[in-house]
């Protein structure tokens, strides 16, 4: 059995570490809260463009952009897979690369990777997936123009012919005990099912319609992944806090443990002492 003092060394180190997982616990809790707040946002903001490019598509069907139009043959497929850049959260990243992983195992063919997070990086990189495009560190309250260049080399490469199909894998907020991994394909980009209306209508369109569909397409990609990334760090605050919060847990039952050994190596030692002064005692007389 361990020494008295070495098992209170081990309460205070480990009551040390509780103290660090707990003031974590309660900056993830702050965080999450305004990541939440902005994934609402950005859900609302999608399906505002959605709700246009559906109208717009009804008024002149006849209009194909590349980014709605399959291709006849799938021979190369881009991946953006967002993750974070920390770690302490659980098994959030390890499930998301299982799902890009089974995203690349069903499609069957060669395949280049963009990632948003280091995470990501680090385990394409170890299963020697060919990576086109790469962002790091990513804020806390992240802004378009953070990932703006991954999402344009997505789409240079898709018009340029280097990639058929692009897809994204991201971790979506369900709540703060769930976050399911997600997969759905980015380009060519599913079609938004059309709106009914009651009679006719249209938009007044400057400079003319075709060339407001192709921004408001653009724009609508760069919010499908903006909202993954938004997704994703509520998702990853939220891991975190649960984490950090059975970590929390899990010393004060440790200290618990220790503290009775301790008791007991406590009274080991004074049974002991009282056992050699009897002895001493008795050799004496």
């Amino acid at each position: 059995m361990a020494s008295a003092k070495e098992i209170r060394g081990q309460i205070k180190a480990i009551q040390n570490t509780g103290k660090i997982t707990k003031a974590m616990e309660m900056v993830a809790a702050s965080k999450m809260r305004k990541a939440q707040q902005q994934v609402i946002d950005a859900r609302a903001y999608a399906e505002g463009i959605r709700r246009v490019i559906a109208n717009l598509m009804q008024a002149h069907p006849e209009y194909r952009h590349p980014f709605i139009t399959p291709r006849d043959e799938v021979k190369r497929i881009g991946l953006i897979v967002i993750s974070t850049d920390k770690g302490l959260c659980g098994g959030l990243n390890t499930n998301a690369m299982k799902k890009a992983v089974q995203v690349l195992k069903s499609v069957d063919v060669a395949a280049d990777v963009m990632n948003i997070g280091r995470r990501g990086g680090m385990f394409m990189r170890r299963c020697n997936v060919p990576i086109i495009g790469s962002v790091e560190n990513i804020n806390d309250q992240p802004s378009m123009d953070e990932i703006l260049g991954v999402v344009q080399v997505a789409m240079k490469h898709y018009l340029e012919g280097k990639l058929d199909e692009v897809h994204l894998v991201y971790s979506e907020f369900v709540n703060t005990m769930t976050q399911m991994p997600v997969a759905s394909r980015l380009m060519p980009c599913p079609m938004p099912e059309e709106e009914t209306h009651g009679g006719y209508w249209d938009y007044l369109y400057e400079p003319d319609s075709k060339e407001v569909l192709e921004g408001l397409l653009q724009r609508y990609i760069e919010s499908l992944v903006f909202q993954g990334v938004l997704e994703n760090k509520a998702c990853e605050h939220s891991a975190r806090m649960v984490a950090m919060k059975a970590a929390t847990d899990n010393a004060k039952s440790i200290v618990r443990d220790l503290r009775i050994t301790y008791n007991k190596a406590r009274q080991a030692a004074i049974t002991q002492e009282i056992a050699e002064i009897c002895s001493g005692a008795a050799a004496s007389a």
